[in-house]
């Protein structure tokens, strides 16, 4: 088995196929002798439901279709309200209720990894491989103040949970993915331990070739990345742990809808974690550090050959790179019917840059640092339940924030920067209640909450754009902070064969930071952005029915609406009407299920308005999809999983959207990139 690997494996990815191997090898063998212990089939996940108000809580390593994620933004679409602006074949940029960048709050391990990019290209998302997580969890709304500032449209949590053994013991998860376009993944996550400790390893390698649309068109979308990750676990009792861990990956990936490509996605991550549990009134105590470096290389020479017709004749590349770290204390309190949640948070972020024209010829340049973010937050939730099925939740923090302007010049032609080491401090207050009630016996619940939350301008609301607000000198100097007002409503009820739940919301958003773009001419595209009023409402829904013995029947509706409330006129890239059907049967070994997939045709857009990384285009077509899964349950240990996406191989593209770049073909004017073709992929699991 190993000479195998090493005589065919590629050197970047030898390791980790040899060490799948010997997981996988014994665990197929052991499979068939275990046929009278074979369980319910984890079916492949299409549809997210929520587990208690406006929350939801998967498992990333459950088989999803469309085909399993490569990135977190990818397998966030899984939940009703959210979708991605495709960059590529990869590293799309998260959208929740047509909501996008620093209003959704994105965490791994409960630690920042703010990507580097003026534009986004390496959102915090693209540095995340879904399936090395236990649990994906995100609260929508301002919903929530325990997890950090600014988190408007909601907050994402990928976590690795804590774990732990009675006796010496060795556990494993792995898998391997096949598909279409040359799809081809490995994952493996190993920890070994015992009640003293534990030691855990997660390493995943994912690449794709261009993929072709549905006209058989190549769309420029290949991408290759890596990670892997290290957790060293003490547990000298059940009450305590100290964990310390550290984290590397690389990648690449080519862009349809950008001048450059992303040659290298580099990520240094270090962490350390204390947790202790108590029985008295004080319930658990936790303290946290982190450090996450991204280093980032843009450029257009790699993975193309330089336009000598466009805006970027020369080969050239941008190396920008950002480097947080950040820390958490809280203490859980429990005193009788009230629980409460206090602590502190900080980060601080520096961001630097350098470029060069010629092949290679940055790495000879300095670096020069642009700006340095801080934040100081203290935080309070608490959860009152006034009679069982009653309860109050409401939470309130402080956020003190602050950005300096580190650049001497700034545009192409370095022009002396007026706002040069000039500091900005806000202090910006947040906070939430929420009231929810069960009705006892009926299995129906509602909620309402009102929430606030005031966010500092983020890296590329202040540092990307060309022109700032009308009468200020630049963005830095003119963009005011966003404050968001939103009441969230919304039921569930649960049955014996089904669920159901419906949520929505009301907002009033100050100062919204709206992205304005022109045409440059030979200088490229140009960016203004200002503040404006906005409204915003929407809502989502979903339901589930099982009418026999192992079927289940399933559907979701998600719906957004924007308005530039100063212009009144529509707020740009706002997602479309979206419903989703499931049928999906379940048997002791075999399972099989579908996903039809409608998307409305969006006419209300604002043109050439969007944020840093995209923009409106024009209205799109609505369109229907279709996609098939099936799995196989080899074993309790093993299962099989496959699927077709976009089964009728049709043409089309989604409202959010890149305009294709005139280095691979594209016309002048704005054209959507076409999404995947028929897909076919196929994934074996293990655990052991």
């Amino acid at each position: 088995m190993s000479a195998y690997c090493f005589a065919t494996a590629r050197p970047s990815r030898r390791a980790l196929a040899c060490a799948l191997a010997f997981v996988l090898f014994p665990a197929a063998a052991f499979a068939a002798d275990e046929a009278a212990d074979a369980k319910t089939l984890d079916r492949v996940l299409v549809i997210g439901m929520p587990t208690q108000p406006l929350t939801f809580e998967t498992d990333p390593k459950l088989p999803r279709q469309p085909v399993p994620a490569s990135d977190g933004a990818d397998y966030l679409k899984t939940i009703p309200g959210f979708a991605a602006l495709r960059n590529g074949g990869s590293n799309g940029d998260p959208v929740l209720r047509g909501m996008f960048g620093s209003r959704l709050n994105l965490l791994s391990n409960d630690g920042s990894m703010p990507g580097a990019c003026p534009a986004r290209m390496d959102n915090p998302l693209s540095y995340v491989s879904p399936e090395t997580y236990d649990s994906l969890i995100v609260v929508k709304g301002p919903q929530t103040v325990l997890w950090g500032p600014g988190a408007s449209a909601g907050t994402v949590r990928f976590q690795r949970q804590t774990p732990r053994f009675d006796a010496p013991g060795l556990r494993a998860q792995a898998s391997l993915l096949g598909g279409s376009f040359g799809r081809d993944d490995q994952m493996l996550d190993l920890t070994a331990g015992a009640a003293q400790g534990y030691a855990r390893v997660s390493a995943n390698r994912s690449q794709a070739d261009d993929y072709a649309d549905g006209n058989g068109e190549r769309v420029p979308s290949a991408w290759m990345k890596w990670n892997a990750d290290v957790a060293l676990g003490w547990t000298p009792a059940a009450d305590t742990l100290l964990e310390v861990s550290a984290g590397v990956g690389d990648g690449s990936a080519r862009y349809a809808g950008r001048g450059m490509d992303g040659a290298q996605f580099r990520r240094d991550s270090l962490g350390l974690r204390f947790e202790k549990t108590f029985h008295g009134a004080l319930r658990k105590l936790q303290a946290s550090a982190w450090r996450n470096e991204a280093d980032h290389v843009m450029d257009n020479y790699s993975l193309r050959d330089p336009n000598p017709l466009s805006t970027m004749p020369m080969a050239m590349a941008s190396n920008v790179a950002r480097t947080t770290r950040g820390g958490r204390i809280a203490a859980d309190w429990e005193w009788g019917s009230l629980a409460l949640s206090a602590g502190l948070d900080a980060q601080r972020s520096a961001h630097r840059k350098r470029s060069a024209m010629g092949r290679g010829a940055y790495a000879a340049k300095p670096w020069a640092q642009d700006a340095r973010l801080r934040n100081l937050g203290a935080f309070a939730e608490a959860t009152w339940t006034a009679t069982p099925g009653q309860r109050v939740v409401a939470g309130a923090r402080a956020d003190r924030a602050e950005v300096t302007d580190l650049r001497a010049s700034t545009g192409m032609m370095q022009m002396l920067n007026p706002s040069f080491g000039q500091t900005r401090r806000d202090t910006l207050p947040s906070g939430f209640v929420r009231y929810e009630r069960d009705i006892a016996g009926s299995g129906f619940g509602w909620y309402a909450g009102l929430g606030h939350v005031e966010r500092m301008p983020d890296y590329w609301e202040l540092f990307s754009a060309n022109m700032g607000p009308i009468g200020a000198v630049n963005a830095f100097a003119g963009v005011a902070p966003e404050k968001t007002t939103q009441l969230d409503v919304g039921a569930q009820w649960r049955g014996d064969r089904g669920s159901a739940w419906v949520s929505a919301y009301a907002g009033r958003i100050d100062d919204y930071i709206l992205f304005r773009y022109a045409s440059g001419g030979m200088m490229g595209r140009t960016s203004a952005v200002a503040n404006v009023g906005a409204r915003i409402h929407g809502a989502e829904a979903g339901a589930e029915f099982r009418p026999a013995p192992g079927w289940t029947l399933g559907g979701s509706l998600a719906w957004a609406w924007g308005e530039n409330a100063d212009a009144g006129a529509p707020l740009p890239q706002m997602t479309p009407l979206e419903g989703r059907f499931t049928a999906a049967w379940e048997g002791e070994r075999w399972s099989a299920g579908l996903l039809l997939r409608a998307v409305a045709a969006q006419r209300r857009v604002a043109l050439d308005q969007g944020n840093v990384t995209g923009r409106d285009l024009g209205p799109s077509a609505g369109f229907v999809t279709l996609a098939l899964n099936g799995g196989y349950r080899v074993s309790e240990r093993l299962q099989l999983a496959a699927g077709v996406d976009n089964v009728f191989d049709r043409a089309y593209s989604e409202h959010l959207n890149l305009a294709g770049s005139a280095d691979f073909g594209y016309p002048a004017d704005p054209v959507r990139i076409n999404e995947p073709g028929r897909n076919l992929w196929l994934k074996l699991s293990v655990a052991l």
